[in-house]
């Protein structure tokens, strides 16, 4: 199949062959759910932490006597029952990371890619530079190109065009060795080269 490319004016200068495989497979949502979830399970930190009543300090004496005080009887001052006691089901540290195996992730890229691109949301641009580090001039690219909220993957992305995407809000660079379906997801549009619509095919046969 064929996909059209713009130059960073917006005009279509040639198109491109790539693989339908790649670009025109059938979209599978909840494949699609399960690698995008696992991908931002794995940036959690998991580090949280509370104490049960075994690890509150102190708790050794009893803090009353068994009878006579008209109270439920109690024998340690740690109950979760108590101001100052252990939580009931205290969180502890854990791992959220969860395995993708790497043809399910492919899948899942392959279907996202393709989805978008019958969405019209994937531009495929000749190059995309500044000549000096100018959010203007970047902003003015995106303008002409229709892009406000849009995922920018360059495999050759120089220091100026790094420096003039950065200030911009909802804009995020990236190489085409980080392309993931959860971002394609967040950002809804994607831009990307033409060098970099080959390096991604030829990473996904």
């Amino acid at each position: 199949m064929k996909i059209e490319v713009l130059d960073k004016e917006g005009n279509r200068q040639k198109s491109i062959e790539v693989s339908s495989a790649n670009f025109d497979a059938e979209f599978n949502s909840a494949l699609v759910h399960q690698v995008v979830v696992a991908y931002r399970a794995a940036f959690r930190a998991g580090t949280h932490a509370q104490k049960n009543r075994s690890r509150v300090r102190g708790g050794g004496a009893k803090p009353f006597r068994q009878k006579g005080t008209g109270r439920a009887r109690a024998g340690t001052r740690n109950s979760p029952l108590n101001r100052g006691g252990g939580q009931t089901f205290a969180a502890s540290p854990r791992d959220y990371s969860q395995k993708v195996n790497r043809k399910a992730f492919r899948t899942a890229m392959r279907s996202t890619l393709s989805e978008t691109l019958r969405r019209d949301n994937l531009i495929v641009v000749t190059d995309l530079d500044c000549d000096a580090p100018s959010t203007k001039q970047a902003v003015q690219q995106l303008k002409n190109l229709n892009c406000q909220k849009v995922l920018i993957v360059d495999d050759n992305a120089s220091d100026n065009l790094y420096l003039s995407l950065r200030n911009i809000p909802n804009v995020h660079l990236i190489d085409p060795s980080m392309l993931n379906p959860a971002d394609v997801v967040d950002q809804g549009k994607v831009l990307m080269t033409e060098s970099a619509v080959k390096r991604v095919d030829e990473w996904l046969q």
